[in-house]
C-alpha cells in the first residue's frame, strides 16, 4: 500500500512512487475507520494503518488489495480518492458492480473497523509525473477517483495551475462529490467543473450539458484543450472514444494521459498484450520433466485445475492472453505485472514470468505466478 513515513506532511516535490513502487511496493495492514455514500451505488471506504506513520503516495496512484471473502483471498486495484495532502488516512471510492465479488462484498459487507490487506502505491498515471501550467480532467463512472485525488491535490496547496475538470454521468445523481467539486470552483479561480449528463435524474431535471461529451461540448467548455496537459479515467469504451476525439481534434499525443486496469487497446484484428509493459528479470517454476510440450514446435497446454478446462498458448504468448483468445475470464486488472490481481499457483510446469514487481517474494517461492506476464516454458497446469 502507501509507504508509511513519519513526516510531518507531504513532500510532492519528490515523488511518492520514487519511495514506494520503483523501491518495492510497501505491504500494509489497513483498518476501515469510516465508510460514506457517495452516490446511490458508490461508497467511499476510509482506511488507515495498523501501525504509526503517514501515508505517502502520489495524487493518482491505486493499491492492490487482498480480501478474504468466503475463505478465498480476492485481489482488486482500487485509486486512491484521497490527496497525498491529507496522509493521515487513506481512502478509496468504489462502484458497485452487477454481480461483482469484490464490490458488492464492500458495499454489503465490510463495516468499521474490519481489517484489509493493501500493497502500494502503485501506477504512474499522475500529475506529479506531468508537471503543467494548465489542465484537462475528464472522467466517467467511478473513473473520477484518480482525478478527484488530483484536483483535491491541487486544491488543498493552492497551486497555481489552471484545471478544467469535466465529469460524465448518467444522472444528476449519479455524479460523485458534485458538492464537492463545486465548492472548489466557488472558492478557487484556478478550478472549473462541468458535468454532463446522459438524461434527468429521478429528483432533479438537468439543465446542463446532456447526451455524451463532444467536440462541440470541449470546444465550448475547454477551447484551449489543446495546449492542457490531459487526463482520462472512466469506462474502457468512455476512454476510448474521448481519445478518439481529442486526438482527432489535434491535441499532441504526448499531451494525452489515461488510467485503466485493462489490457491496453490492441491493433484491429488483434488479441489484447496483457503482459507488454516493460521486462524486468525473468523468473520460473518448477520444470515438470519429461513429457513437456517443447518437442511439438512453439505450441504448450495449459490446464487449468478450477474450471476444469485446458487451452493452448503459443511460446511467447502470456497465458491471460491465451485464455482471453479461447474465451475465458480470469481474474485481471493492470495487465502489466504490476497488481497481483492475476495471481496463480503454478502447479506443474516452468514459464518465464517478467513482472513489474507485482509480486512477493514469499509468493514466489510458494510457486504463484502472474498470468498477465507469464509465458510457458513447457505444458502447464495452474489452479484457475
Amino acid at each position: 500500500m502507501n509507504d508509511v513515513l513519519t513526516l510531518p506532511g507531504p513532500d510532492l516535490s519528490r515523488s511518492a512512487t520514487a519511495l514506494g513502487e520503483e523501491d518495492g511496493a510497501v505491504d500494509q495492514v489497513l483498518v476501515c475507520k469510516r465508510i460514506h455514500q457517495v452516490t446511490a451505488d458508490m461508497k467511499t471506504f476510509v482506511f488507515e494503518p495498523t501501525g504509526p506513520g503517514l501515508f505517502r503516495h502520489d495524487p493518482g496512484q491505486y493499491l492492490a488489495f487482498t480480501f478474504d471473502i468466503d475463505g478465498r483471498e480476492s485481489n482488486r486495484c482500487y485509486t486512491l480518492s484521497s490527496p497525498p495532502s491529507r496522509p493521515d488516512l487513506a481512502a478509496i471510492t468504489v462502484k458497485r458492480v452487477p454481480g461483482g465479488r469484490v464490490s458488492n462484498w464492500l458495499h454489503d459487507q465490510l463495516t468499521v473497523g474490519d481489517v484489509v490487506r493493501a500493497r502500494g502505491p502503485l501506477g504512474r498515471f499522475s500529475t506529479v509525473r506531468h508537471p503543467a501550467p494548465a489542465y484537462l480532467f475528464l472522467s466517467g463512472g467511478s473513473g473520477v477517483t484518480p482525478l478527484i485525488s488530483m484536483t483535491r491535490t491541487l486544491y488543498d496547496l493552492a497551486a497555481p495551475v489552471d484545471v478544467v475538470f469535466v465529469h460524465s454521468a448518467r444522472t444528476p445523481e449519479d455524479i460523485p462529490f458534485r458538492h464537492e467539486l463545486e465548492m472548489f470552483a466557488a472558492t478557487s479561480p484556478n478550478i472549473r467543473v462541468t458535468h454532463v449528463c446522459e438524461d434527468d435524474g429521478a429528483r432533479e431535471r438537468w439543465n446542463g450539458y446532456r447526451g455524451r461529451l463532444t467536440l462541440g461540448m470541449l470546444r465550448e467548455i475547454a477551447p484551449d484543450f489543446r495546449t492542457r496537459e490531459v487526463f482520462t479515467c472512466g469506462p474502457p469504451g468512455y476512454m476510448r472514444a474521448v481519445r478518439t476525439l481529442l486526438l482527432g481534434a489535434g491535441l499532441p499525443e504526448g499531451r494525452y494521459h489515461q488510467e485503466s486496469f485493462e489490457a491496453p487497446a490492441p491493433p484491429s484484428g488483434q488479441a489484447p498484450q496483457p503482459g507488454s509493459g516493460p521486462a524486468p528479470a525473468p523468473a520460473s517454476g518448477p520444470a515438470s520433466g519429461p513429457g513437456s510440450g517443447a518437442g511439438r514446435g512453439t505450441g504448450f497446454t495449459v490446464e487449468l485445475t478450477r474450471s476444469g478446462t485446458t487451452i493452448e498458448c503459443d511460446a511467447g504468448t502470456p497465458v491471460l492472453e491465451a485464455a482471453a483468445r479461447a474465451g475465458l475470464t480470469l481474474p485481471s486488472s493492470c495487465g502489466q505485472g504490476l497488481c497481483g490481481t492475476c495471481l496463480t499457483t503454478l502447479e506443474k510446469g516452468s514459464v518465464d514470468m517478467r513482472d513489474n514487481g507485482g509480486i512477493r517474494p514469499r509468493d514466489r517461492a510458494r510457486n504463484k505466478i502472474l498470468l498477465c506476464c507469464s509465458t510457458p516454458l513447457e505444458d502447464l497446469v495452474i489452479d484457475a
